[in-house]
């Protein structure tokens, strides 16, 4: 039997440890490496003879954010495929997961044989989605992931919108609203998905088109 050859990456060690007791015991899977964060995972990746065929790879860690780990693994790695693994069930999350070339996106809360499923799925040359998500998809598709508005935005993101339009960058942004400057960005990167633009000049404009600010 053709064995599957899986690298965890997960910054939460009861998670990894977990997946790694998992799949360790699943008849036609082997993992081979697990990391900490992208870092480690980008590195262990340029220095191994045998790289893998399967990454499942959690999307919030420190450092790097997971679109763009991802990115630069599917171009740099074309036989790698990658799962995102994750918390985040949000449709904008999915979309920018799979723009950057992942094939697969479970939740962290997935069953066993859900998880199994996807790695099977994935290295057949298949997408992967668990139906929750696909639902979610499908509702935003058929327009309810928009308002009359617009696309729906959290308070938060409301907040980080108002204060980007105020020529303020994510550096004063955090500053003003008490996080640090990467929660400000990945705010910024949701913004970007959900508004369908590239740029902070393009995010500004549409915001204002569609009545978004006050």
């Amino acid at each position: 039997m053709t064995m599957i050859r899986i690298f965890l990456t997960d910054d939460h060690p009861l998670i990894l440890n977990g997946l790694k007791n998992l799949l360790s015991h699943t008849e036609g899977i082997k993992v081979e490496g697990t990391y900490r964060n992208g870092e480690e995972l980008l590195q262990a990746l340029k220095s191994c003879d045998n790289t893998p065929d399967i990454i499942l790879l959690d999307i919030q860690m420190p450092g790097l954010q997971g679109d763009i780990i991802c990115k630069q693994i599917t171009r740099s790695y074309p036989n790698i495929k990658v799962i995102a693994l994750t918390n985040l069930d949000n449709v904008y999350q999915v979309k920018s997961m799979f723009k950057a070339g992942a094939s697969g996106y479970v939740l962290k809360t997935s069953s066993e044989e859900v998880i199994i499923k996807a790695i099977h799925k994935v290295n057949n040359n298949e997408q992967f989605l668990e139906k929750s998500i696909q639902e979610a998809m499908l509702q935003y598709s058929l327009g309810s992931g928009t308002s009359p508005k617009g696309p729906l935005l959290t308070e938060r993101e409301k907040e980080v919108l108002q204060l980007i339009t105020e020529n303020n960058t994510s550096k004063e942004i955090a500053e003003k609203l008490f996080v640090s400057k990467r929660t400000i960005d990945h705010h910024r990167n949701n913004l970007l998905l959900k508004l369908d633009v590239k740029n902070t000049a393009a995010l500004i404009k549409k915001a204002i088109s569609m009545g978004l600010m006050e």
